[in-house]
């Protein structure tokens, strides 16, 4: 069993984000396996990049309310939803509110670590 805070981790600014504090707390550190688990706290005004990419990705929302901008429109979110993203799917997370929009999100591991 491996265990860290969320305190404990570093936190980053990824390129093409505004306003997001990044922190992988299971990954590469921990040598995981199979998954990666990380946590995104959006400030308000905050976005992540408009992406794609091959892997899936599970995302819960633990706080607040934003959107995920895809190709077709924008979708609600708030604190509760579970929403899975598909291999491909262009996508954004985008908080428009007042408060602090915080996601945890599962990935496979990625194949270069």
């Amino acid at each position: 069993m491996k265990k860290v805070n969320k305190k404990n981790v570093e936190g980053s600014s990824p390129e093409g984000t505004k306003g997001v504090d990044f922190r992988p707390l299971i990954a590469k550190q921990f040598e995981a396996p199979h998954f990666y688990m990380r946590f995104f706290d959006i400030a308000p005004g905050g976005h992540t990049p408009k992406h794609s990419h091959e892997w899936e990705h599970e995302v819960y929302v633990l706080d607040g309310a934003g959107k995920i901008a895809l190709k077709g429109g924008k979708e609600k979110l708030v604190a509760g939803d579970a929403i899975l993203v598909e291999p491909n799917e262009l996508h954004q997370f985008v908080n428009d509110g007042k408060e602090p929009f915080r996601l945890i999100c599962v990935i496979p591991k990625p194949t270069e670590d």
